[in-house]
């Protein structure tokens, strides 16, 4: 039988590696950088505040600050808090915002997959979905700590209203967007093959609020896959169209 000790131990070990292997995926590949600033660039000028709503790594941090502007850094799972407190703790352009973003605030548990911490996720659905789909079979989430839940509102109550809003909570956008009551110039959402239910719902959300204008990119290619921006209803077609291997990218959208 394995000590407490043991365990905590392993459970450290496991979640270090997970970390070291985000930041090579994130940070080790060429030109990476170089196509998302292009990208974030359509969106986010010098000065401006954007919001980084599952900040993972930072990898889109990084990003925004190549492009000078101001971050409000949101992770909720605290081996990452530290990384980022690392990697941006002496930058005062960048806030850390150590919680969850969702419809109310409260706490909620956060299902930890330790070997990758990139698909962690506080929905219970996303688990189901991922249970058995095609390339998900290694995927395991094996701890669950509480963490604080905020809202977009009450972020933009604290630090003002963002030019920008990233959101990758894995199959939790839906509950965040719920918390935005008063749209920014553009955001992001994260979409998955697996949960394009959630992807629906994002769009649907966006346009109450008044976005008109859609585009999408997929997995880290960082190019927009539309020339011209598409409606809500053209890009949830084109969601619904995608092959189950494209497994995830993002949807854009704009005021018009």
């Amino acid at each position: 039988m394995r000590s407490a000790w043991h365990e905590t131990w392993h459970d450290t070990w496991r979640t270090a590696r997970g970390i070291v292997r985000s930041l090579r995926i994130y940070y080790g590949t060429r030109g990476h950088h170089a196509a998302m600033e292009r990208l974030y660039r359509r969106f986010v000028k010098a000065g401006d505040l954007v919001f980084d709503i599952g900040a993972h790594v930072g990898d889109r941090t990084t990003a925004f600050r190549r492009l000078e502007a101001r971050v409000v850094a949101v992770e909720p799972q605290p081996a990452l808090v530290r990384t980022l407190q690392l990697m941006f703790g002496r930058d005062p352009a960048v806030t850390i915002e150590p919680v969850a973003v969702g419809r109310a605030a409260g706490v909620i548990d956060l299902k930890l997959n330790l070997e990758n911490p990139t698909v962690s996720t506080a929905s219970d659905a996303f688990l189901r979905a991922a249970a058995g789909a095609p390339g998900w079979e290694r995927q395991t989430w094996t701890k669950i700590v509480p963490v604080p839940v905020t809202t977009i509102d009450t972020l933009v109550a604290r630090h003002g209203r963002p030019a920008f809003i990233k959101i990758d909570v894995e199959g939790f956008e839906a509950e965040a967007l719920a918390g935005l009551s008063h749209p920014c110039p553009a955001l992001s959402f994260e979409f998955t093959t697996i949960a394009r239910d959630v992807c629906a719902a994002c769009v649907e959300r966006c346009e109450a609020l008044g976005y008109r204008r859609f585009n999408a990119v997929i997995g880290e290619r960082h190019a927009l896959v539309h020339s011209d921006w598409v409606n809500a209803q053209a890009i949830t077609a084109w969601l619904n169209a995608l092959p189950h291997d494209a497994n995830s990218g993002d949807i854009y959208a704009q005021l018009p």
